[in-house]
């Protein structure tokens, strides 16, 4: 709490207390959507989303089933995910 003490003091000097700690809508954390794409082997893609579970960064099961590119010995995974702008 702020209290002015001299009764003649700034009028601009208030007493405040009981302030919201609501965020305002400007406050709102904002979310965005990305998608990261792996490409490589079956056992070098399923190595790179062991790592990123480890990192804490995505769980295995949020990842798309392999999906062939055309390349011999070549697959793609998705991983979409909402980060914090």
């Amino acid at each position: 709490m702020f209290q002015a003490q001299d009764p003649g003091a700034d009028a601009s000097l208030v007493c405040v207390e009981n302030v919201s700690a609501s965020p305002s809508p400007r406050q709102t954390p904002r979310y965005e959507t990305v998608r990261h794409l792996v490409f490589g082997s079956i056992p070098a893609v399923q190595s790179t989303i062991k790592l990123l579970y480890r990192l804490n960064y995505a769980e295995p099961n949020d990842w798309s089933q392999p999906m062939p590119t055309g390349q011999p010995n070549e697959v793609m995974v998705v991983l979409t995910k909402k980060v914090r702008r």
